[in-house]
């Protein structure tokens, strides 16, 4: 039997600490996957839901989006993945019993973890204006009440429609094909919080703002940098590749501000010795780098190649251009600028460039350790200029590889879930259904809580996620949620958007990935791209946990009819029905998914294509690769102060919460903890285990305030500390977002350190 959701909330600010761990996975990781999955689904359930997890005939985890192998294992899933699962196909339920009993201002004191564990979501519920508990509504009348908050608006850019990573494509085109036709392009998403820097710089220097490199190429590769990425915890899977590259005789180099355990060893729990042996040595260079210093690094990587004519002279003659511009900079910059950004010591780089030149074949791996930075853009635009000079886009075991978080981020964005959507995107989208999209850009995640704060935005829709707990500014983001005449929001579980609502609030539950999805034609299945740009299908097959509980999908064309009326010509009731007919026109407005319906069908569905990857053909404004010109710069910290990074936990995906453990960091049973160098803490006068508010500076001169929070030594790289979101997202500055971009800077907050405002 599951067990129940807890009655009380969890005292989460008095962890217990010890030593970090230099291993991951292991027996450790299975026991811990099975108990939490036992706890919300009981045995039965766990065994045949986590048998069809990432499998051919199966569903996709609602986790991270790394790719599954060519050949899958029996056990296709990891730690991070088993809990993923859990959460979605756990026995708990919330009914509307469970809304009676609790108020809204009630819920809005519990902790995140609290809300998320009570269980899946079963029927729509309404909190009224003046209300003080959520109520049953039918559908139908959920439907009209959303769809009256519409038409009430002066202008349709009064509303903005955001987007989870979860979503599947066909839901996703849906959704946007539904804003279009109410006339905005206001399309959030949580990409614009991760992974837009990687978009603009790639998409600017490639053409395309994807990855280039797929799974087998990471099994060919001479020299793996994985930089700003800590994939034993957020995706874990990426281990084994890592560890067959290895294996294959792939040099692997990780740069990052801490020590993470999956990249020092990991130990395979899909073989005996990952689980009773001393697993893979995974690292062979670790560089500590400073926070913000990666662009530095690169540059001098770049001057060294330079030095050398180590440069593939044919393909930047054939493929590139600004290569002059681009090295002339370069060679300016000079060694004691690169050794402050880094704080590296030279030999380690120069260490570092002995390998690149060694290696034929290189890959740079990367996530939000260098995307959450104001100068995150070009630091990944350096990292291409870096992969440009010898050649390594678009041949085997080589190329760029964005890790995105979300198992469908990548493919939200494919079907057009953008604020600021292409001109031919825009004219197929058009050219299918007979209408004019609307040309202007929209709102990003940024810009929409900039929005509701002004009040141009009256009615905020979110297609599942949780933008109160992800967005930056916390207290900021609440009061503009409280400004909307009505949020709305697609769920599973409940979480802390739902109990900071606008005048008039919605949930909305739905399927999820493990449910099954029957509707008037029949079974159903929906398709997700991966980190690198694999289409394929996902089925779920449990039951749901309510009857009547409608899919994405249903939802968006249901409410479509509502909103829009029965004049518009769109097959909304068709496409509710049976997504093939969804995936038909699918096929006929987003590039690369011609006979959609029959290659999704296949085992594994099939790649998207890619022209800097296929054809070394770059579709960008010049026709080739551009190198770029990115003027040397790093965060700076005043004396006193240290520069915070926000990261997750391993108990933790995004804002959901599993539980209290951050097991490979020696942390269990709290989250509100700060990492701290033991020198710094030191200077600083922070005595280990004692209690502190972090307070953040900005050139706002507004105070913001992270109150009580352990003081835990730890080997960070000097100069910087870390603390867990979303506890610490209070203190990342609304305005203070990367350059182009315009994703929140939450790896370089500025903070000092002040008593423990709740001592006695």
């Amino acid at each position: 039997m599951a067990k129940q959701a807890p009655q009380s909330d969890p005292a989460q600010d008095a962890p217990e600490v010890s030593a970090p761990q230099h291993a991951a996975a292991g027996l450790p990781a299975v026991g811990h996957s099975l108990r939490m999955a036992t706890e919300q689904m009981g045995a039965r359930r766990t065994l045949a839901t986590l048998r069809k997890v990432n499998q051919p005939d199966g569903f996709d985890c609602p986790g991270c989006a790394w790719p599954e192998p060519g050949k899958t294992h029996t056990a296709e899933f990891c730690e991070n993945g088993a809990k993923a699962v859990a959460e979605e196909a756990t026995e708990r339920r919330i009914h509307a019993e469970f809304f009676a009993a609790h108020p809204v201002a009630e819920l809005a004191e519990r902790s995140g973890y609290w809300l998320g564990q009570q269980g899946r979501l079963t029927a729509p519920m309404l909190l009224d204006e003046g209300a003080t508990h959520y109520t049953p509504i039918g559908w139908d009348e959920a439907f009209a009440l959303i769809a009256e908050e519409l038409r009430a608006l002066d202008t349709p850019d009064g509303a903005a429609f955001y987007t989870s990573g979860r979503t599947s494509n066909e839901a996703a085109f849906a959704y946007q094909l539904f804003a279009r036709r109410l006339g905005t392009n206001n399309l959030p998403d949580c990409s614009n919080m991760c992974h837009e820097s990687s978009g603009s710089a790639l998409t600017e220097t490639l053409g395309v703002g994807k990855g280039s490199v797929s799974l087998k190429d990471l099994y060919q590769a001479d020299l793996i940098i994985v930089a700003g990425q800590n994939p034993g915890t957020n995706h874990p899977r990426m281990l084994s590749a890592l560890e067959r590259a290895k294996r294959a005789g792939a040099t692997v180099v990780s740069v990052n501000p801490l020590p993470e355990a999956g990249l020092e060893r990991f130990k395979n729990p899909q073989n005996a010795r990952g689980l009773v042996g001393h697993g893979t040595k995974l690292t062979d260079l670790f560089l500590q780098i400073r926070l913000g210093g990666d662009l530095a690094l690169f540059r001098a990587l770049n001057q060294l190649i330079l030095d050398k004519d180590a440069v593939d002279h044919a393909f930047v003659a054939e493929h590139c251009h600004g290569f002059e511009e681009f090295a002339a900079e370069a060679r300016e910059t000079t060694r004691e600028e690169v050794l402050a950004a880094t704080g590296l010591p030279w030999e380690q780089i120069e260490e570092l460039a002995r390998m690149v030149l060694a290696s034929e074949k290189v890959i740079v791996c990367w996530a939000m350790g260098l995307t959450q930075h104001k100068h995150a853009v070009p630091t990944i635009r350096e990292v291409v200029n870096f992969l440009l000079l010898r050649g390594n886009v678009g041949r085997p075991g080589a190329g760029v590889c964005p890790v995105r978080g979300h198992s469908n981020v990548q493919g939200d964005r494919t079907m057009g879930i953008f604020e600021r959507p292409s001109e031919a995107f825009l004219d197929a989208l058009g050219g299918e259904f007979g209408f004019e999209p609307p040309r202007a850009h929209g709102y990003d995640s940024v810009d929409t809580i900039r929005a509701m704060r002004d009040g141009k935005v009256r009615v905020f829709f979110a297609m599942g996620g949780n933008f109160v707990a992800a967005t930056p500014d916390t207290e900021v983001t609440e009061a503009a949620m409280r400004r909307c005449r009505l949020t709305v929001h697609v769920s599973t579980k409940l979480n802390r958007s739902h109990v900071v609502t606008g005048a008039r609030a919605l949930i909305l539950p739905t399927l999820g990935r493990t449910d099954r999805d029957v509707t008037a034609k029949g079974a159903q299945f929906v398709s997700v791209e991966d980190s690198m740009g694999q289409v394929h299908s996902s089925r779920g097959g449990l039951r749901p946990p309510a009857p009547g509980l409608l899919s994405e999908v249903a939802i968006v064309c249901r409410l479509a009819r509502a909103a829009l009326g029965p004049q518009d010509n769109v097959p909304w009731e068709e496409f509710a029905v049976d997504y093939d007919t969804l995936r038909d026109r699918i096929a006929r407005v987003v590039p690369g998914f011609a006979d959609f319906n029959e290659k999704v069908r296949r085992p594994g569905g099939f790649t998207l294509p890619h022209g800097p990857r296929d054809s070394r053909t770059f579709p960008t404004a010049t026709g080739k690769a551009n190198f770029t010109v990115n003027p040397l710069t790093a965060p700076e910290v005043p004396a006193g102060r240290l520069l915070l990074q926000t990261l997750r936990s391993h108990d933790q995906y995004n804002t959901t919460i599993y539980g209290l453990d951050d097991r490979y960091r020696g942390i269990t049973g709290g989250r509100r903890v700060v990492l701290v160098n033991p020198a710094d803490a030191a200077e600083l006068g922070l005595a280990e285990g004692a209690y502190i508010d972090l307070v953040g500076e900005w050139k706002d001169g507004v105070e913001r305030r992270a109150p009580h929070f352990k003081v835990v030594h730890y080997p960070v790289a000097r100069g910087g500390a870390a603390a867990y979101y979303p506890e610490t997202n209070v203190l990342v500055p609304l305005d203070s977002t990367a350059d182009i971009s315009n994703t929140p800077t939450s790896k370089a907050v500025v903070v000092r350190f002040e008593p423990d405002s709740g001592a006695s």
